[in-house]
């Protein structure tokens, strides 16, 4: 079976369900099946509907790698409702401040995750905001929490209760809402932050984020014979759309890793036959320094992207030499367009290694100096991006939306790049005041405003 056509993720859902048996989601000693995924997928839609979620509405998500991530997020798109992940690091500040801003109607929660009350941190930061709400006072418009494990808070739903209400909504009205999700309906905001640290929601429609996912599918050439373990966390682009929108896409299996532990991982690889993983170039790193790396059968590795941080120069050599990948390459995007360039079939470790690869279908790219113009092969400019998967801009934020994106379309992405005879491009210096930690963005006003109040923060870049 070819890689999925479709426009939406219920549409996507549906045409992947012919794969029947073939494992879709691989967690621990639970294997869920295409087919089974589908089915569970319309019962976490049905839920949302029984407690009033609705097309249109923001449903967040915070919640680390695992399986309910996957079906909390695409039971809501499922229903036209828009998701927002959540970065598992957050304070309760943090989130509030996104459930404020974005009016989100319902979250999802891991309560206990890394030993964190999400819910406490949560209700605290929020009673800073105000008096008025239900669910959780000073956010208004929260109306449903759910906790993946049991509670004895009345105000929040078990992921055991919030599935079983959703048997009271006929099957008519399911039906109705998940034929009404349109390829234009906004499908994710992923929340990030601007050069003073502010944060934004990055609007993406249901075909912008499958059209990611196609675009990074082609390039790693995803499979049904794949076995992805997918490390990069699902809150961020890289994990989501990189990840797993594409392998859903694609009929590639899913193994979400919740915690890195290289020792784990290197287990995982040898037990499950791993065959996708890709990363920022720490995860290689580790694996490359594990003392017993030799006792460990990588054999089934065969592709991998080493991204988002820059790479030590002999690392990908020696992830084809010492850890047996296939093909090694390097990506390149950002919230506004996950996926903007990717490197060539084929391509040199050499060049793989330097730079980041030509636009992706569908994208055009462009370097250009302060005065707005092409700047010449190999000479540094501001990147400019233009196409079909570019954002359609941040939510609710019509001044921020137009500062970026010049009058004739193109997307400013605040980083500066050249473009080699080739249509290659490598990224040399970022004109955003920011700095990255561990393959994050992380802007200095911002932090240095968040440590004055003993709040540091991280957000996805």
């Amino acid at each position: 079976m070819t890689a999925s056509s479709a426009t939406t993720i219920p549409a996507m859902l549906g045409e992947m369900a012919a794969l029947g048996t073939h494992p879709a989601v691989v967690e621990g000693d639970e294997v869920v099946s295409y087919a089974e995924l589908h089915e569970r997928v319309k019962d976490v839609a049905r839920s949302y509907l029984a407690q009033g979620v609705r097309h249109g509405d923001r449903v967040a998500v915070w919640v680390p790698n695992r399986l309910e991530f996957i079906l909390a997020m695409l039971g809501a798109q499922s229903i036209g409702a828009a998701v927002i992940p959540l970065n598992t690091r957050y304070t309760g500040h943090e989130a509030a401040a996104i459930l404020a801003r974005s009016r989100a109607s319902a979250v999802v929660m891991a309560e206990g995750f890394l030993g964190k009350s999400y819910a406490k941190a949560l209700r605290e930061a929020a009673a800073e905001l105000g008096s008025d709400g239900g669910a959780c006072p000073g956010l208004p418009h929260l109306r449903l929490l759910v906790a993946l494990e049991e509670t004895s808070d009345a105000a929040i739903l078990s992921w055991d209760d919030f599935l079983a209400s959703g048997s009271a909504v006929p099957s008519a009205q399911l039906d109705a809402a998940i034929v009404a999700v349109g390829p234009d309906d906004i499908m994710d905001i992923l929340f990030t932050s601007g050069t003073t640290g502010v944060p934004k929601g990055v609007m993406s429609a249901h075909r912008q984020s499958i059209g990611v996912a196609r675009a990074w599918s082609r390039g790693a050439e995803l499979s049904v014979h794949d076995r992805y373990a997918i490390v990069n966390p699902f809150f961020h682009g890289f994990g989501y759309k990189a990840g797993l929108i594409t392998s859903l896409l694609s009929g590639t299996t899913i193994y979400p890793v919740e915690v890195f532990d290289t020792t784990r991982l290197l287990e995982l690889v040898q037990r499950e036959r791993i065959t996708v993983l890709p990363g920022v170039p720490t995860i290689f790193t580790s694996m490359l320094d594990h003392p017993r790396l030799a006792d460990y059968d990588l054999s089934s590795l065969r592709f991998a992207i080493a991204g988002a941080t820059a790479a030590p120069a002999t690392l990908f050599h020696d992830m084809v030499g010492t850890l047996g990948f296939q093909t090694v390459a390097q990506a390149y995007g950002l919230t506004e367009c996950v996926v903007a360039t990717l490197s060539r079939a084929g391509e040199s470790l050499e060049h793989a290694a330097e730079t980041t690869g030509p636009a992706v279908s569908g994208i055009e790219i462009r370097t250009v100096g302060p005065d707005g113009r092409d700047v010449g092969v190999d000479e540094d400019g501001e990147i400019l991006l233009r196409g079909d998967n570019v954002m359609l801009g941040y939510f609710e934020d019509e001044e921020a939306t137009r500062a970026v994106f010049t009058e004739d379309g193109w997307f400013r992405t605040g980083d500066i790049g050249r473009l080699d005879e080739h249509g290659c491009l490598k990224i040399t210096d970022r004109l955003k005041d920011m700095f990255i930690v561990g393959g994050f963005n992380v802007y200095p006003r911002r932090w240095r405003t968040c440590c004055a109040s003993i709040r540091p923060s991280t957000s996805p870049p």
